[in-house]
Protein backbone atom coordinates (compact mmCIF):
# COMPACT_ATOMS: atom_id res chain seq x y z
CA UNK A 1 0.00 0.00 0.00
CA UNK A 2 2.03 2.50 -1.54
CA UNK A 3 1.92 6.47 -1.23
CA UNK A 4 -1.22 6.05 1.40
CA UNK A 5 -3.81 4.77 -1.38
CA UNK A 6 -6.60 2.22 0.62
CA UNK A 7 -6.11 -1.47 0.06
CA UNK A 8 -9.35 -2.61 -1.05
CA UNK A 9 -10.13 -5.34 1.33
CA UNK A 10 -13.12 -8.52 0.85
CA UNK A 11 -16.00 -8.92 2.63
CA UNK A 12 -16.73 -7.98 5.90
CA UNK A 13 -15.41 -10.21 8.90
CA UNK A 14 -17.65 -13.03 9.18
CA UNK A 15 -20.48 -12.69 11.64
CA UNK A 16 -20.27 -9.02 11.48
CA UNK A 17 -23.60 -7.43 10.02
CA UNK A 18 -23.15 -4.40 8.27
CA UNK A 19 -25.50 -1.53 9.69
CA UNK A 20 -26.36 1.69 8.12
CA UNK A 21 -25.53 4.73 9.94
CA UNK A 22 -28.62 7.03 10.13
CA UNK A 23 -31.32 4.58 8.03
CA UNK A 24 -30.28 6.84 5.27
CA UNK A 25 -33.05 9.33 6.75
CA UNK A 26 -32.90 12.66 7.50
CA UNK A 27 -29.26 15.06 8.07
CA UNK A 28 -26.99 12.19 8.38
CA UNK A 29 -25.72 10.15 5.87
CA UNK A 30 -26.29 6.36 4.86
CA UNK A 31 -23.11 5.17 5.93
CA UNK A 32 -22.71 1.18 6.27
CA UNK A 33 -20.45 -0.51 8.74
CA UNK A 34 -18.58 -3.45 8.73
CA UNK A 35 -17.71 -5.97 11.90
CA UNK A 36 -15.88 -6.63 14.08
CA UNK A 37 -11.98 -7.63 12.49
CA UNK A 38 -8.10 -7.22 12.91
CA UNK A 39 -6.40 -4.65 10.79
CA UNK A 40 -6.09 -5.17 7.37
CA UNK A 41 -2.92 -7.01 5.96
CA UNK A 42 -2.07 -7.79 10.09
CA UNK A 43 -4.11 -11.29 10.88
CA UNK A 44 -4.38 -11.29 14.26
CA UNK A 45 -6.74 -12.89 16.74
CA UNK A 46 -10.48 -10.92 17.29
CA UNK A 47 -13.76 -12.33 18.03
CA UNK A 48 -16.38 -12.85 15.71
CA UNK A 49 -17.97 -10.10 14.53
CA UNK A 50 -20.77 -8.44 17.23
CA UNK A 51 -19.45 -10.44 20.37
CA UNK A 52 -19.45 -8.82 23.06
CA UNK A 53 -16.31 -8.54 25.18
CA UNK A 54 -13.99 -6.17 26.94
CA UNK A 55 -10.61 -6.09 25.22
CA UNK A 56 -7.72 -7.63 27.21
CA UNK A 57 -5.47 -4.98 27.00
CA UNK A 58 -5.58 -1.17 26.09
CA UNK A 59 -2.83 1.31 24.79
CA UNK A 60 -2.86 4.89 26.76
CA UNK A 61 -3.32 7.61 24.69
CA UNK A 62 -3.61 11.29 25.52
CA UNK A 63 -6.28 13.39 23.74
CA UNK A 64 -4.38 15.76 21.81
CA UNK A 65 -2.95 12.37 20.47
CA UNK A 66 -6.65 10.90 19.30
CA UNK A 67 -7.49 14.44 17.67
CA UNK A 68 -4.46 14.37 15.87
CA UNK A 69 -5.07 11.18 14.51
CA UNK A 70 -8.64 11.76 13.86
CA UNK A 71 -7.23 14.89 11.89
CA UNK A 72 -4.96 12.62 9.51
CA UNK A 73 -7.77 11.06 7.78
CA UNK A 74 -10.04 14.65 7.71
CA UNK A 75 -6.86 16.23 5.76
CA UNK A 76 -6.10 13.49 3.74
CA UNK A 77 -10.04 13.10 2.89
CA UNK A 78 -10.19 9.35 2.98
CA UNK A 79 -13.11 8.09 1.35
CA UNK A 80 -16.06 6.54 2.71
CA UNK A 81 -16.14 2.76 2.87
CA UNK A 82 -17.25 -0.61 4.70
CA UNK A 83 -15.06 -2.67 2.62
CA UNK A 84 -11.71 -0.93 1.79
CA UNK A 85 -9.13 -0.06 4.29
CA UNK A 86 -6.78 2.69 4.30
CA UNK A 87 -2.95 2.43 4.51
CA UNK A 88 -3.21 1.87 8.55
CA UNK A 89 -5.29 -0.93 8.29
CA UNK A 90 -8.41 0.43 9.86
CA UNK A 91 -11.59 0.14 7.89
CA UNK A 92 -12.94 3.34 6.29
CA UNK A 93 -16.11 3.28 7.84
CA UNK A 94 -17.90 5.03 11.27
CA UNK A 95 -16.48 2.83 13.33
CA UNK A 96 -13.07 1.66 11.75
CA UNK A 97 -12.50 5.88 12.23
CA UNK A 98 -12.90 5.78 16.02
CA UNK A 99 -11.10 2.97 16.37
CA UNK A 100 -8.06 4.28 14.39
CA UNK A 101 -8.69 7.54 16.58
CA UNK A 102 -8.27 5.30 19.63
CA UNK A 103 -5.47 3.35 18.46
CA UNK A 104 -7.06 0.29 19.27
CA UNK A 105 -5.39 -2.16 16.73
CA UNK A 106 -8.60 -3.70 15.71
CA UNK A 107 -11.61 -2.83 13.83
CA UNK A 108 -14.58 -2.28 15.72
CA UNK A 109 -17.99 -1.47 15.29
CA UNK A 110 -20.50 0.11 16.97
CA UNK A 111 -21.90 -2.59 18.72
CA UNK A 112 -18.31 -3.43 20.41
CA UNK A 113 -16.74 0.46 20.91
CA UNK A 114 -18.90 0.23 24.61
CA UNK A 115 -16.90 -2.31 25.49
CA UNK A 116 -13.52 0.18 25.19
CA UNK A 117 -14.91 2.71 27.18
CA UNK A 118 -17.39 4.67 30.11
CA UNK A 119 -20.53 6.09 30.02
CA UNK A 120 -20.47 9.75 31.05
CA UNK A 121 -22.76 12.67 31.26
CA UNK A 122 -22.87 15.49 28.24
CA UNK A 123 -21.23 17.69 30.55
CA UNK A 124 -18.10 15.63 30.79
CA UNK A 125 -17.66 15.33 27.10
CA UNK A 126 -13.93 16.53 26.16
CA UNK A 127 -11.83 16.47 23.42
CA UNK A 128 -11.52 12.48 21.97
CA UNK A 129 -14.50 11.24 23.40
CA UNK A 130 -17.34 9.46 21.28
CA UNK A 131 -20.84 9.75 21.11
CA UNK A 132 -22.33 6.48 19.90
CA UNK A 133 -25.84 5.05 19.00
CA UNK A 134 -26.07 1.50 18.39
CA UNK A 135 -29.81 0.34 17.78
CA UNK A 136 -28.67 -3.09 18.99
CA UNK A 137 -32.64 -4.40 17.94
CA UNK A 138 -32.44 -3.39 14.24
CA UNK A 139 -28.48 -2.39 13.93
CA UNK A 140 -29.04 -1.57 10.19
CA UNK A 141 -31.48 0.69 11.32
CA UNK A 142 -29.38 4.43 12.82
CA UNK A 143 -26.39 2.99 13.89
CA UNK A 144 -23.44 5.35 13.76
CA UNK A 145 -20.65 6.71 15.98
CA UNK A 146 -18.66 10.60 16.09
CA UNK A 147 -15.41 11.80 17.90
CA UNK A 148 -16.31 14.70 20.53
CA UNK A 149 -13.80 17.60 18.98
CA UNK A 150 -15.37 20.25 21.45
CA UNK A 151 -18.24 22.41 21.94
CA UNK A 152 -18.81 25.23 19.22
CA UNK A 153 -19.88 27.90 21.90
CA UNK A 154 -20.70 28.12 25.18
CA UNK A 155 -24.65 27.17 24.63
CA UNK A 156 -23.53 23.46 24.52
CA UNK A 157 -26.09 22.85 21.57
CA UNK A 158 -24.07 22.29 18.61
CA UNK A 159 -20.28 20.36 18.58
CA UNK A 160 -17.69 20.39 16.72
CA UNK A 161 -17.67 15.97 14.82
CA UNK A 162 -15.22 14.69 13.53
CA UNK A 163 -16.85 11.56 11.90
CA UNK A 164 -16.36 9.10 8.44
CA UNK A 165 -19.31 9.77 6.50
CA UNK A 166 -20.01 9.67 2.75
CA UNK A 167 -18.43 11.33 0.24
CA UNK A 168 -15.27 11.31 3.12
CA UNK A 169 -14.14 12.21 6.57
CA UNK A 170 -15.51 15.48 7.31
CA UNK A 171 -15.19 17.63 10.57
CA UNK A 172 -18.41 19.58 11.34
CA UNK A 173 -20.99 21.58 13.40
CA UNK A 174 -23.40 19.42 14.91
CA UNK A 175 -26.12 19.58 16.75
CA UNK A 176 -26.31 17.71 19.91
CA UNK A 177 -26.29 14.71 19.87
CA UNK A 178 -26.69 14.27 16.00
CA UNK A 179 -28.75 15.20 13.07
CA UNK A 180 -31.63 12.60 13.76
CA UNK A 181 -31.91 10.35 16.59
CA UNK A 182 -30.42 12.83 18.81
CA UNK A 183 -31.89 11.65 22.05
CA UNK A 184 -30.21 8.12 21.26
CA UNK A 185 -26.46 8.84 20.97
CA UNK A 186 -24.65 8.19 24.13
CA UNK A 187 -21.31 10.04 25.09
CA UNK A 188 -18.50 7.25 26.55
CA UNK A 189 -14.77 7.99 27.64
CA UNK A 190 -12.24 5.52 25.98
CA UNK A 191 -10.98 3.72 29.17
CA UNK A 192 -7.37 3.95 27.79
CA UNK A 193 -7.16 8.36 27.19
CA UNK A 194 -4.67 9.92 29.57
CA UNK A 195 -5.41 13.84 30.96
CA UNK A 196 -8.46 15.95 31.46
CA UNK A 197 -7.74 17.78 28.11
CA UNK A 198 -5.93 18.59 25.34
CA UNK A 199 -2.53 19.36 25.44
CA UNK A 200 -1.24 22.43 24.09
CA UNK A 201 0.27 22.58 20.09
CA UNK A 202 3.90 21.70 20.00
CA UNK A 203 5.72 24.19 21.93
CA UNK A 204 4.50 24.27 25.58
CA UNK A 205 2.31 26.58 26.82
CA UNK A 206 4.07 28.90 29.54
CA UNK A 207 2.34 29.20 32.69
CA UNK A 208 -0.01 32.03 32.61
CA UNK A 209 1.18 35.12 33.57
CA UNK A 210 -0.21 38.68 33.87
CA UNK A 211 -0.60 40.08 30.05
CA UNK A 212 1.83 42.49 28.72
CA UNK A 213 0.14 45.84 28.96
CA UNK A 214 3.14 47.15 26.55
CA UNK A 215 2.48 46.02 22.84
CA UNK A 216 5.58 44.01 21.79
CA UNK A 217 5.16 44.87 17.83
CA UNK A 218 3.96 43.45 14.91
CA UNK A 219 7.13 41.60 14.03
CA UNK A 220 6.23 38.92 17.78
CA UNK A 221 2.96 37.94 15.63
CA UNK A 222 2.59 35.90 12.15
CA UNK A 223 3.55 32.74 10.37
CA UNK A 224 7.09 30.79 12.21
CA UNK A 225 6.67 33.18 15.47
CA UNK A 226 7.45 31.47 18.54
CA UNK A 227 7.19 33.07 21.67
CA UNK A 228 5.20 34.36 25.24
CA UNK A 229 3.38 36.60 23.38
CA UNK A 230 1.38 34.91 21.24
CA UNK A 231 0.80 32.51 23.80
CA UNK A 232 -0.50 35.37 25.69
CA UNK A 233 -2.72 36.57 22.89
CA UNK A 234 -4.39 33.33 23.05
CA UNK A 235 -5.33 33.21 26.69
CA UNK A 236 -6.69 36.70 26.10
CA UNK A 237 -8.73 35.48 22.46
CA UNK A 238 -10.18 32.85 24.81
CA UNK A 239 -11.05 34.98 27.24
CA UNK A 240 -12.89 37.12 24.58
CA UNK A 241 -14.83 34.22 23.61
CA UNK A 242 -13.12 32.85 20.85
CA UNK A 243 -12.41 29.46 22.61
CA UNK A 244 -13.74 27.78 19.96
CA UNK A 245 -10.73 28.66 18.06
CA UNK A 246 -8.22 26.82 20.55
CA UNK A 247 -9.26 22.98 20.22
CA UNK A 248 -5.98 22.53 22.10
CA UNK A 249 -5.34 25.51 23.62
CA UNK A 250 -2.97 28.41 23.49
CA UNK A 251 0.65 27.77 22.66
CA UNK A 252 3.53 30.21 22.04
CA UNK A 253 3.79 28.93 18.06
CA UNK A 254 1.91 30.69 15.91
CA UNK A 255 -0.86 29.19 14.17
CA UNK A 256 -4.26 29.84 12.15
CA UNK A 257 -5.66 29.65 15.57
CA UNK A 258 -4.42 32.63 16.35
CA UNK A 259 -4.76 34.53 13.04
CA UNK A 260 -8.61 33.54 13.20
CA UNK A 261 -9.44 34.57 16.54
CA UNK A 262 -7.79 37.53 16.66
CA UNK A 263 -9.95 38.23 12.79
CA UNK A 264 -13.06 37.67 14.61
CA UNK A 265 -12.29 39.74 17.87
CA UNK A 266 -11.82 42.42 15.18
CA UNK A 267 -14.62 41.57 13.38
CA UNK A 268 -16.78 41.84 16.70
CA UNK A 269 -15.33 45.52 16.97
CA UNK A 270 -16.52 46.46 13.26
CA UNK A 271 -13.58 47.10 11.66
CA UNK A 272 -13.39 45.98 7.90
CA UNK A 273 -10.68 45.77 5.24
CA UNK A 274 -6.77 46.09 5.98
CA UNK A 275 -8.28 46.34 9.73
CA UNK A 276 -9.29 42.60 9.78
CA UNK A 277 -5.95 41.04 8.83
CA UNK A 278 -6.10 38.70 11.58
CA UNK A 279 -2.54 40.34 13.36
CA UNK A 280 -2.73 41.82 16.46
CA UNK A 281 -1.73 45.53 16.27
CA UNK A 282 -1.35 48.05 19.06
CA UNK A 283 -5.00 48.79 19.13
CA UNK A 284 -6.53 45.66 18.94
CA UNK A 285 -3.78 44.63 22.37
CA UNK A 286 -4.66 47.55 24.25
CA UNK A 287 -8.58 46.50 23.80
CA UNK A 288 -7.47 42.95 24.61
CA UNK A 289 -4.99 43.77 27.66
CA UNK A 290 -7.94 46.28 29.29
CA UNK A 291 -10.94 44.28 28.62
CA UNK A 292 -12.44 46.55 26.44
CA UNK A 293 -14.23 46.54 23.18
CA UNK A 294 -16.75 43.71 21.64
CA UNK A 295 -16.41 39.90 22.62
CA UNK A 296 -16.19 37.86 19.77
CA UNK A 297 -19.51 36.62 18.82
CA UNK A 298 -21.05 33.33 18.78
CA UNK A 299 -21.04 31.45 15.46
CA UNK A 300 -22.45 33.22 12.93
CA UNK A 301 -24.54 30.41 10.94
CA UNK A 302 -25.63 27.29 12.36
CA UNK A 303 -25.52 24.41 10.23
CA UNK A 304 -28.66 22.81 9.42
CA UNK A 305 -30.31 20.95 11.49
CA UNK A 306 -34.07 19.19 12.03
CA UNK A 307 -37.15 20.74 10.49
CA UNK A 308 -38.21 23.09 13.29
CA UNK A 309 -34.96 23.38 14.94
CA UNK A 310 -34.62 27.00 16.68
CA UNK A 311 -31.64 29.16 15.85
CA UNK A 312 -29.58 30.15 17.67
CA UNK A 313 -29.49 33.90 19.79
CA UNK A 314 -27.59 36.38 18.35
CA UNK A 315 -24.45 38.31 20.02
CA UNK A 316 -25.53 39.51 23.53
CA UNK A 317 -26.72 43.35 23.35
CA UNK A 318 -27.63 43.20 19.67
CA UNK A 319 -31.14 44.04 19.48
CA UNK A 320 -32.86 41.79 16.66
CA UNK A 321 -34.89 43.36 13.67
CA UNK A 322 -38.38 43.10 12.66
CA UNK A 323 -38.66 39.27 11.31
CA UNK A 324 -41.06 37.82 8.61
CA UNK A 325 -43.78 36.15 9.68
CA UNK A 326 -42.69 32.04 10.32
CA UNK A 327 -39.28 33.14 9.50
CA UNK A 328 -36.32 32.12 12.56
CA UNK A 329 -34.16 34.70 14.28
CA UNK A 330 -30.44 33.64 13.72
CA UNK A 331 -27.31 34.62 14.75
CA UNK A 332 -26.21 38.00 12.20
CA UNK A 333 -22.85 38.51 10.38
CA UNK A 334 -21.27 41.74 10.46
CA UNK A 335 -22.72 44.15 8.11
CA UNK A 336 -26.12 42.54 8.03
CA UNK A 337 -29.17 44.35 9.72
CA UNK A 338 -28.23 44.55 13.30
CA UNK A 339 -25.56 46.77 13.18
CA UNK A 340 -24.21 50.06 11.04
CA UNK A 341 -24.73 49.45 7.21
CA UNK A 342 -23.43 51.87 4.71
CA UNK A 343 -25.80 53.59 2.60
CA UNK A 344 -27.51 51.75 -0.33
CA UNK A 345 -27.45 49.06 1.68
CA UNK A 346 -30.78 46.45 2.84
CA UNK A 347 -30.82 47.51 6.21
CA UNK A 348 -30.20 50.95 8.50
CA UNK A 349 -28.76 50.52 12.10
CA UNK A 350 -30.98 49.85 14.96
CA UNK A 351 -31.52 51.75 17.72
CA UNK A 352 -31.12 50.98 21.60
CA UNK A 353 -34.43 49.76 22.49
CA UNK A 354 -36.28 50.63 19.28
CA UNK A 355 -37.93 47.63 16.68
CA UNK A 356 -36.32 48.72 13.91
CA UNK A 357 -33.87 51.88 13.62
CA UNK A 358 -33.71 54.48 10.57
CA UNK A 359 -32.82 53.10 6.87
CA UNK A 360 -30.46 54.28 5.04
CA UNK A 361 -30.74 56.43 1.89
CA UNK A 362 -32.01 53.78 -0.89
CA UNK A 363 -32.31 50.93 1.39
CA UNK A 364 -35.11 48.33 0.74
CA UNK A 365 -35.88 47.91 4.43
CA UNK A 366 -37.55 49.74 7.39
CA UNK A 367 -40.33 50.28 9.66
CA UNK A 368 -43.60 50.69 7.08
CA UNK A 369 -47.07 52.38 7.83
CA UNK A 370 -50.05 50.60 7.66
CA UNK A 371 -51.48 51.18 3.99
CA UNK A 372 -48.52 53.21 3.32
CA UNK A 373 -47.30 53.17 0.01
CA UNK A 374 -43.52 51.82 -0.67
CA UNK A 375 -40.90 52.04 -2.67
CA UNK A 376 -40.17 50.25 -6.20
CA UNK A 377 -38.17 47.21 -5.45
CA UNK A 378 -36.70 45.33 -8.17
CA UNK A 379 -36.64 46.55 -11.59
CA UNK A 380 -39.92 46.63 -12.71
CA UNK A 381 -41.65 45.43 -9.67
CA UNK A 382 -44.47 46.67 -8.29
CA UNK A 383 -45.08 47.26 -4.24
CA UNK A 384 -48.54 47.01 -2.84
CA UNK A 385 -49.25 47.37 0.73
CA UNK A 386 -49.62 44.29 2.82
CA UNK A 387 -50.95 43.57 5.70
CA UNK A 388 -50.06 46.04 8.87
CA UNK A 389 -47.88 47.36 6.32
CA UNK A 390 -45.37 45.36 5.55
CA UNK A 391 -44.60 45.55 2.07
CA UNK A 392 -45.42 42.54 -0.69
CA UNK A 393 -43.43 42.67 -3.57
CA UNK A 394 -44.61 41.14 -7.12
CA UNK A 395 -41.68 41.12 -9.49
CA UNK A 396 -42.56 41.29 -12.55
CA UNK A 397 -39.68 38.61 -13.86
CA UNK A 398 -37.57 36.07 -11.64
CA UNK A 399 -33.87 36.79 -11.22
CA UNK A 400 -31.82 35.50 -14.17
CA UNK A 401 -31.22 31.88 -14.20
CA UNK A 402 -33.90 31.51 -11.56
CA UNK A 403 -35.94 28.79 -11.50
CA UNK A 404 -39.94 28.36 -11.56
CA UNK A 405 -40.98 27.65 -8.03
CA UNK A 406 -38.96 29.72 -5.62
CA UNK A 407 -41.38 32.50 -3.54
CA UNK A 408 -40.00 36.14 -4.15
CA UNK A 409 -40.30 38.94 -1.96
CA UNK A 410 -39.21 41.33 0.88
CA UNK A 411 -38.22 40.96 4.16
CA UNK A 412 -36.49 42.75 7.06
CA UNK A 413 -32.97 43.02 5.37
CA UNK A 414 -33.85 41.48 2.59
CA UNK A 415 -34.43 43.90 -0.74
CA UNK A 416 -36.97 43.91 -2.95
CA UNK A 417 -36.86 40.68 -5.71
CA UNK A 418 -34.75 39.09 -3.96
CA UNK A 419 -36.00 35.35 -3.46
CA UNK A 420 -37.21 34.79 0.41
CA UNK A 421 -34.99 32.79 2.42
CA UNK A 422 -36.61 29.39 2.81
CA UNK A 423 -34.73 28.00 6.06
CA UNK A 424 -31.62 25.83 6.73
CA UNK A 425 -33.79 22.54 6.84
CA UNK A 426 -34.19 22.85 2.74
CA UNK A 427 -29.75 22.58 2.51
CA UNK A 428 -29.05 19.17 3.85
CA UNK A 429 -28.44 15.68 2.44
CA UNK A 430 -30.85 14.43 0.96
CA UNK A 431 -33.31 17.65 0.20
CA UNK A 432 -34.82 18.44 -3.02
CA UNK A 433 -36.35 21.53 -3.01
CA UNK A 434 -36.42 24.85 -6.17
CA UNK A 435 -34.27 27.05 -3.72
CA UNK A 436 -31.55 24.83 -4.07
CA UNK A 437 -31.50 25.31 -7.54
CA UNK A 438 -31.22 28.95 -7.92
CA UNK A 439 -28.91 29.29 -4.76
CA UNK A 440 -26.46 26.47 -7.18
CA UNK A 441 -27.47 29.39 -10.31
CA UNK A 442 -27.00 32.63 -8.35
CA UNK A 443 -23.27 30.83 -7.32
CA UNK A 444 -22.64 30.28 -10.86
CA UNK A 445 -23.25 33.40 -11.86
CA UNK A 446 -21.22 35.18 -8.64
CA UNK A 447 -18.55 32.93 -9.95
CA UNK A 448 -18.48 30.09 -7.57
CA UNK A 449 -19.89 27.38 -9.71
CA UNK A 450 -16.46 25.42 -10.16
CA UNK A 451 -17.43 22.59 -7.86
CA UNK A 452 -20.35 21.84 -10.41
CA UNK A 453 -19.07 19.01 -13.33
CA UNK A 454 -22.98 19.26 -14.32
CA UNK A 455 -25.53 21.92 -13.87
CA UNK A 456 -26.87 22.72 -10.32
CA UNK A 457 -30.40 21.00 -9.76
CA UNK A 458 -32.61 20.87 -7.21
CA UNK A 459 -31.42 18.26 -5.18
CA UNK A 460 -28.73 19.17 -2.27
CA UNK A 461 -24.96 17.90 -3.56
CA UNK A 462 -21.78 18.00 -2.39
CA UNK A 463 -20.77 20.28 -5.07
CA UNK A 464 -23.40 22.73 -3.65
CA UNK A 465 -21.82 22.57 -0.47
CA UNK A 466 -18.36 23.01 -1.41
CA UNK A 467 -19.29 25.98 -3.81
CA UNK A 468 -21.39 28.41 -0.74
CA UNK A 469 -18.21 27.05 1.63
CA UNK A 470 -16.05 28.89 -0.85
CA UNK A 471 -18.62 32.23 -1.43
CA UNK A 472 -18.56 32.33 2.87
CA UNK A 473 -14.90 32.26 2.73
CA UNK A 474 -14.71 34.88 0.52
CA UNK A 475 -16.83 36.95 2.77
CA UNK A 476 -13.89 36.59 5.23
CA UNK A 477 -15.44 33.80 7.25
CA UNK A 478 -13.78 30.84 8.97
CA UNK A 479 -14.34 27.92 10.91
CA UNK A 480 -18.40 26.86 11.40
CA UNK A 481 -19.31 29.99 10.05
CA UNK A 482 -17.95 28.85 6.70
CA UNK A 483 -19.73 25.25 7.03
CA UNK A 484 -20.59 25.24 3.85
CA UNK A 485 -24.53 25.37 4.29
CA UNK A 486 -25.90 28.59 3.70
CA UNK A 487 -27.93 30.60 6.23
CA UNK A 488 -29.82 33.85 6.46
CA UNK A 489 -26.99 36.54 6.03
CA UNK A 490 -25.33 33.86 3.27
CA UNK A 491 -29.07 33.77 0.96
CA UNK A 492 -28.83 37.51 1.71
CA UNK A 493 -25.45 38.82 0.30
CA UNK A 494 -25.31 35.92 -2.26
CA UNK A 495 -28.32 37.77 -3.56
CA UNK A 496 -27.90 41.02 -3.20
Amino acid sequence: MKGGKPAKGGKPAKGGKPARADGGEGDGPSSPQGGRSPLHGRPGPVKPGGTPGAPSSIKRIDRTSIINRAQLWLEAKVPYSMYSYWADGYRQDCSGYVSMAWNLGTNEWTGSLDKFATKITKEELLPGDMLLFHNPADPNNGSHVTLFGGWVDDTHTHYVAYEQTRPHTRKLATPYGYWNNAAKYVPYRFNGVTGGTTGPDTGADPKPALPSKDYPGAAMFGPGADNQYVAELGRMLIDRGGRRFYPKGPSTKWSDSDLLATQAFQIAQGWTGTDVDGIPGPHTWQLLVDGQGNDILPTLEAAPGPLGSPARPGAPGVAAGPVAPGSAAGPVAPGSAAGPVAPGSAAGPVAAGSAAGPVAPGSAAGPVAPGAATRPGAAGSVARPGPAGAPTVVPAALPAGMPAGVPVGVSAGVAAGVPAYPGAAVFRPGSTHPSIAALGHRLVQKGFGKHYTAGPGPRWSEADRRSVEAFQRAQGWRGAAANGYPGPETWRRLFA
